[in-house]
């Protein structure tokens, strides 16, 4: 296939284009490589895929409604992976505008595209975020998901619904992937496993916040990935015994569909730094502080639509992953 993977140079991006290219796809990434983190690491993960002859890359960014409709047109896609977005829970406080224009501006122009050039399935990312206030665990596709606590929260959310009137509208397969604390090589300089390690190694104290005493359902990667493809290859079908009646939020008389994609497996936060410091050598210095706004306190996903539908579960421990987001993270920045 030929396959348009938006945020591309991006840590899930760049695992999921990888993945495509290897088993002899097609890729198109595109990314704007914007400097909300180190555009340096953007651009070595770029040079990867750069390497194989079946990549072609874009710099444009989602909001330009021009340069997406003209790119659209000019590849002429089978399939759309977004993972281009604004991320960030805390980051969405300080600038909403950014969230704006890429995730809800730039998600209507990728709409627009898959409407207007026949695209046979588009998959978007969502995330674990959208269940917001809701405490009734294990989160399932089935609850409701309709009170963010973050504005980022709010436009992934937003994601999903304007996704479910294009499925309606113009009979667009469509799946949202609600990501749980995606981790592993290459992974993003703002997320906790990176800033973490980077502290330990430098002895300079952590933040953890909300004094600890949460969990999340930590992701790795791979497992992201595997879920990813598969889903992409199942174009979402319209549930013939939806009951508008008694509506399933997960799925839709249209060609629609919601999937977590967790561990199934919380870890408190205190067990993932001690397996962090085990792996390091080091232990860390810790300034606790309370729940932050726009967070949540716990994670738990309910994989049983996923299993179900696509035919697989996340599975890899998070001892396993962390070592191997260490060996990268040494070999990236040459520590012995």
């Amino acid at each position: 296939m030929k396959v348009l993977v938006t945020g591309a140079a991006g840590f899930i991006g760049f695992h999921v284009a990888r993945y495509l290219l290897e088993r002899g796809d097609e890729v198109v990434g595109l990314d704007n490589l914007n400097d909300y983190y180190d555009v340096a690491l953007k651009e070595a993960r770029l040079d990867i895929l750069k390497d194989y002859d079946s990549f072609l890359f874009y710099k444009l960014d989602l909001a330009d409604r021009e340069g997406i409709s003209s790119l659209f047109q000019k590849e002429s896609f089978h399939r759309v992976i977004n993972l281009a977005a604004q991320a960030g829970v805390r980051y969405s406080i300080e600038n909403p505008n950014a969230y704006v224009d890429s995730n809800l501006v730039g998600f209507t122009n990728i709409l627009e595209g898959c409407r207007h050039n026949k695209i046979e399935h588009l998959v978007y990312a969502s995330t674990s975020s959208v269940y917001g206030a809701n405490e009734l665990m294990p989160f399932s596709e089935r609850h409701t998901a309709d009170h963010p606590v973050s504005f980022y929260a709010a436009t992934k959310r937003a994601n999903e619904l304007m996704a479910h009137s294009y499925s309606h509208l113009f009979a667009l397969p469509a799946t949202g992937l609600r990501f749980f604390t995606v981790y592993g090589p290459w992974g993003r300089p703002d997320m906790a496993l990176f800033k973490f390690t980077k502290a330990i190694l430098e002895g300079k104290p952590i933040q953890i916040f909300n004094h600890g005493k949460h969990k999340r359902d930590f992701t790795y990667i791979d497992d992201i990935v595997e879920g990813v493809v598969r889903t992409l290859d199942k174009p979402a079908q319209p549930n013939q015994g939806w009951d508008p009646k008694a509506p399933d939020p997960g799925s839709s008389k249209a060609p629609w569909r919601v999937y977590n994609i967790g561990n199934n497996k919380p870890v408190e936060l205190m067990d993932y730094i001690l397996c962090l410091e085990k792996e390091l050598g080091k232990e860390a210095k810790k300034e606790y502080l309370p729940l932050q706004s726009g967070d949540v306190p716990d994670t738990y996903a309910d994989v049983n639509g996923l299993i179900a539908d696509v035919g697989y579960k996340p599975s890899t421990l998070v001892v396993e992953g962390i070592a191997e987001f260490v060996k990268w993270y040494r070999a990236y920045f040459l520590l012995l």
